[in-house]
């Protein structure tokens, strides 16, 4: 079966230029609200999962965490070693894929992933979801981000199969997206327990994303 997690290859390509990570230096809102719930329950091996440039990794290891920092572009793990040792912030970098994560079960108290496993299709968001699932530690926090099928893209797009669209043209988008309902999502993720599922605009009209804050349940 020909492979669908295919968008790093943009992504890497993307952070070769100051131009292309302009927009992606600042941390989400979303993660700098939830640091005072890590703290309070102890929370201190950090992965984040598709971390591109590192601003979440650099946010969580200011505030103590020991952070792992994964992603499958060399380019971006390079700007992120980088910026780390000037910044004299203490983080390790680990490269893969997010459906074969190269981790011992268990090895997490929180899983960031922002933007990152809805790209491939619903058996590779699958694959993602269950790895994740399996190195965070009972009780582990994970929080990020899915497509949600009301998304402006989905009318544009060309489906290649269940809940999954590809565009024309030399953008990121020309690979592989899962996009997918709220009972869809709450299937997938159903080893967790759910403290937030909020359908959430994106900076362009009608770009809805499922913003997540799950619990690992058993």
């Amino acid at each position: 079966m020909e492979r669908t997690d295919t968008a790093y290859q943009e992504w890497d390509r993307t952070w070769q230029t100051q131009e292309g990570r302009a927009d992606w230096l600042s941390p989400e809102e979303d993660v700098l609200r939830i640091l005072p719930l890590l703290h309070a329950n102890q929370c201190r091996r950090v992965l984040d999962l598709g971390c591109g440039v590192g601003r979440h990794s650099y946010l969580l290891a200011a505030e103590g965490f020991e952070v792992t920092s994964m992603d499958r572009s060399e380019t971006g793990l390079a700007f992120v070693e980088e910026q780390a040792a000037g910044q004299k912030l203490s983080l390790k970098t680990a490269i893969g894929e997010m459906t074969e994560l190269p981790f011992e079960d268990e090895s997490f108290d929180y899983v960031l992933s922002w933007n990152v496993i809805y790209h491939g299709n619903r058996q590779v968001v699958q694959q993602a979801i269950d790895e994740i699932h399996r190195v965070l530690a009972p009780a582990g926090f994970y929080q990020g981000t899915m497509l949600s099928d009301r998304h402006f893209e989905t009318r544009i797009a060309e489906c290649i199969s269940e809940g999954t669209y590809v565009q024309p043209g030399p953008t990121e988008k020309a690979h592989p997206h899962y996009y997918c309902n709220e009972d869809v999502l709450k299937e997938q993720f159903n080893a967790f327990s759910f403290h937030e599922c909020i359908e959430t605009e994106h900076s362009k009209p009608e770009s809805f994303h499922w913003h997540l804050l799950l619990e690992r349940s058993h």
